[in-house]
């Protein structure tokens, strides 16, 4: 649809009346030493006059403001504009009284702002000599004058605007600008300009029934960007880990982050399920299927790696309680885990950092639990012990004749979690994990104080007398 069909004109009937008889113009003060200001070929007289009712944008009073503007214009030029056009149209005829006069006088209130005529005198200008590229230069001229444009139907100003706008950046207080007359814009003509400020509403309308907002859908792929194959990933990852952190609704990063955690999560179980599924061992022969194992198993160190990555986000910012819970439902991953494990030339020549890759994983979550940056309940408390304690024990038992002090370090701080974890829960299920906890002893007595006072604890409590019953 054409400009013409779209802008509005409602208010047409109060910016600008004819008056007469004419008088000779006359300038806002008799103090002016400013000539009058003439454009070629004028044969009119436009008065600009102050608006007396206020604005609503206006909370400031301005005193010192001369009342009036009188120019010397072309109607010629004027008739760019489709509202003065129609002023000067056939159905005007000047007064008889007029005849003193050479021209006619035309009036047109200005809202009151810290520089009143400004914008009306460039968009004046602008009738008489189209020369946009000349005047807007910057994004603050377009949005003077584009208000005054729109008023006065002067189509090639509106799109000169629009155009200009639209190829160059904003500052915050532009965007603002161009916010708050966005409405009065012309749908077809500037939708590559509104499409900076907010999807359109095909695009709004998809992204509705696919369940994710157009902020949901920039922080997935920019956590998509950051955990694949970006050429400097740490770099990638520490930006986006920012963003996300200093992203303003909560809400939409734990369900950003919620999506990309299962997300990997399942790619993990998928690869590792190869790895133990029978019929797959049977079905090829022994170097086709060595060769297999040895990318699904890099496969899965690289997914562990981005798992851990998530975690770490969403424990930064306290949105990791679905995590912790999808965590202690694995059961099947922590078998098919235990299964590799226990294949050691197996996992050293295939995958050597996934033992250490998972303890960490499990340590970060664990340990979000036990100093309460995430609240879960009981059930998924004893869950996540249950489920990846057998991993634990593994996973110590092939650190220790590695002698890898930093992997030993890491299965010893999940023990101490694991065993505060215990701590927090009812006295039955604590006995029922701690006895599973026994491995922790192998190394001397000095060397497992944290699984003596975890059963000096039981003890202390399985001996006291029952609470909260009958007196």
């Amino acid at each position: 649809m054409s400009l013409r069909k779209r802008q509005r004109s409602a208010s047409s009937s109060r910016l600008a009346t004819l008056s007469s008889p004419p008088s000779p113009p006359r300038a806002a003060s008799s103090s002016a030493s400013s000539p009058l200001l003439s454009f070629p070929k004028a044969d009119l007289f436009l008065r600009l006059h102050l608006d007396p009712s206020p604005s609503p944008d206006d909370d400031h009073h301005h005193p010192a403001l001369a009342p009036f503007l009188d120019l010397h214009v072309s109607s010629a030029s004027l008739n760019r504009s489709r509202y003065f056009a129609a002023l000067l149209s056939d159905r005007w005829c000047p007064p008889p009284s007029s005849s003193s006069s050479p021209a006619g006088r035309l009036s047109l209130a200005v809202p009151v702002s810290s520089r009143p005529f400004h914008a009306h005198v460039e968009v004046l200008r602008l009738l008489h000599t189209l020369d946009f590229a000349g005047t807007i230069r910057a994004p603050a001229d377009a949005l003077d004058i584009l208000p005054v444009a729109l008023q006065l139907l002067f189509d090639a100003c509106v799109e000169a605007c629009i155009r200009f706008l639209e190829a160059v950046p904003w500052s915050v207080d532009e965007e603002a600008r161009v916010l708050d007359i966005a409405p009065l814009l012309p749908t077809d003509e500037a939708a590559d300009l509104l499409a900076r400020v907010s999807l359109p509403p095909a695009a709004g309308a998809a992204a509705a029934a696919a369940a994710r907002s157009p902020s949901e859908a920039m922080l997935h792929g920019l956590i998509h960007s950051a955990i694949h194959g970006h050429p400097v990933p740490a770099a990638t990852k520490a930006f986006v880990a920012m963003l996300l952190k200093d992203y303003p609704s909560r809400d939409c990063v734990h369900k950003v982050l919620d999506e990309a955690f299962l997300s990997r999560l399942d790619t993990v179980k998928e690869l590792m399920g190869k790895y133990a599924s029978p019929d797959f061992r049977i079905a090829v022969d022994s170097d086709e299927r060595e060769a297999i194992q040895k990318l699904n198993l890099h496969s899965a160190v690289l997914n562990v790696k981005h798992l851990l990555w998530l975690i770490e986000r969403m424990v930064d910012m306290r949105v990791a309680d679905n995590a912790v819970k999808l965590w202690s439902e694995q059961v099947a991953l922590a078998a098919d885990l235990q299964k590799l494990l226990t294949d050691a030339d197996m996992w050293r020549n295939m995958a050597p950092g996934l033992p250490m890759l998972v303890t960490r994983c499990t340590l970060r979550l664990a340990n979000s639990v036990v100093i309460g940056e995430t609240l879960v309940s009981r059930q998924v408390r004893m869950k996540l012990v249950r489920s990846w304690l057998p991993v634990l024990n593994v996973c110590r038992d092939i650190a220790q004749p590695m002698h890898s002090g930093y992997k030993s370090t890491n299965c010893q701080e999940l023990e101490e979690t694991f065993l505060q974890i215990i701590s927090t829960l009812p006295v039955q299920d604590a006995q029922e994990l701690l006895q599973q906890c026994l491995g922790f002893s192998t190394r001397s007595v000095d060397d497992c104080q944290h699984l003596v006072a975890a059963f000096k604890t039981w003890f202390r409590r399985a001996a006291r007398a029952p609470q909260g019953g009958e007196n």
